[in-house]
């Protein structure tokens, strides 16, 4: 099955010998993932896809003002000048976003080994006010996601996601995720209990969450947009503009918090907030500390550590068209072992099919080990992939 783009792309040379593997992207959720798979005491609250002309393939959710129109989710090699939120019918939608064999092809297609995948619909489901809803339905959302990525287990890393209304019932989400063949697991950005006032991430509350997902060998992951809206004035471009601040925010609540103290084996992962920015906000993470912790502290913990060193050995970080990111590499501003490239995959911000032509410009002043471990290395490494990738 040939997979059409607006512009004619001829094949780039793969820029590595070694493993390619994009460590975010995304399947577009079918109609029925969710009504087929959700528990049936859920089915008639469950989000359905119906094609509405002019809107397109459109998912109403029961329970949000705001419908999910599909056409950015998949838009992947589509010229600007044509990208669109509404306006694309079902059969218009990029077959891989729901079809794992012709996943395979495009994956072959943009030359890649291998893909962490993230849901679509299910980012925005994390801002679901109904947490029992909510629940059922990233359960549903599991399940489906198992049987897509068992299509292809060798170039597809499913993720599962939790609700995390209570600790407990987050580690028994754990064991079920890690029990389907998952490799890890999307966290909302702000935890159920925080909806009403209750703990946050850096609550020593959250430990043991933390040593199980350790202990299974799951990644947690936090997603730019799943967590509580930022408003950003001006302009609507100015919204693209403010995304990655959901994510600097995490950051700092676990840094801040001392949730790598408490637990040091823990890794998280900062997705599609691009990385360039990262120096820079490490160096200000020290100089808070340093010089304002005082009368901003409101008796959080003590640190053993300089808010940077845990950034860096602590959070990976996920980028795509990120130029400044590969020069800060190239500068010794932020360690190759903190990035992990992506293609974001068929989202309207992906680099596919054109993901090699940018890699080898984008590369091209890096020493070799960094590009293997930035194209891959660090995916295999984090996720555990060996079984795979043993030669990597």
């Amino acid at each position: 099955m040939a997979l059409a783009t607006d512009d004619h792309v001829e094949s780039a040379p793969r820029v590595i010998d070694t493993p390619i593997i994009s460590a975010d992207s995304h399947i577009t959720e079918p109609g029925w993932t969710y009504v087929d798979h959700v528990d049936p005491a859920y089915r008639d609250r469950a989000p359905y896809l119906v094609d509405e002309p002019p809107d397109g393939a459109t998912f109403h959710v029961p329970g949000m003002r705001a419908k999910i129109h599909m056409g950015l989710h998949s838009a992947a090699g589509r010229q600007s000048s044509k990208l669109a939120m509404k306006g694309t019918p079902f059969d218009g939608l990029h077959r891989a976003g729901w079809d794992a064999e012709a996943r395979v092809e495009a994956q072959r297609r943009d030359g890649l080994d291998g893909e962490v995948i993230y849901p679509s619909v299910g980012m925005l489901l994390c801002n679901h006010d109904d947490l029992d809803l909510k629940k059922a339905l990233f359960d549903g959302y599991n399940r489906w996601i198992a049987e897509y990525c068992a299509v292809a287990p060798e170039r597809l890393f499913g993720l599962g996601q939790s609700a995390l209304r209570t600790q407990d019932e987050g580690i028994a989400d754990l064991e079920a995720i890690a029990a389907a063949g998952l490799r890890g697991v999307m966290l909302p950005g702000t935890p159920g209990p925080a909806y009403d006032d209750g703990p946050d991430y850096d609550d020593p509350s959250w430990d043991d969450f933390y040593a199980a997902a350790d202990e299974l060998g799951l990644v947690l992951s936090f997603h730019i947009l799943t967590g509580r809206d930022y408003r950003p004035r001006g302009p609507k471009l100015n919204t693209f503009m403010s995304i990655i601040r959901g994510n600097q925010d995490l950051i700092g609540t676990f840094v801040f918090g001392g949730v790598f103290d408490r637990r040091p084996d823990l890794r998280i992962v900062c997705v599609e907030a691009d990385a360039g920015w990262a120096p820079h906000f490490a160096y200000r993470m020290d100089h808070a500390y340093n010089r304002h912790r005082t009368w901003l502290g409101g008796g959080g913990p003590e640190l053993q550590r300089k808010p940077s060193e845990y950034m860096t050995d602590h959070v990976k970080l996920t980028f795509q068209d990120d130029w400044s990111a590969f020069r800060m590499a190239e500068a010794g501003l932020i360690e190759a072992k903190q990035l992990m490239w992506a293609n974001d995959f068929p989202h309207s911000d992906s680099t596919w099919p054109y993901s090699q032509h940018m890699l080898a410009e984008q590369t091209a002043a890096l020493p070799p080990d960094d590009v293997a471990a930035i194209l891959g290395g660090n995916a295999i490494e984090l996720y555990r992939l060996n079984d795979v990738f043993p030669a990597a």
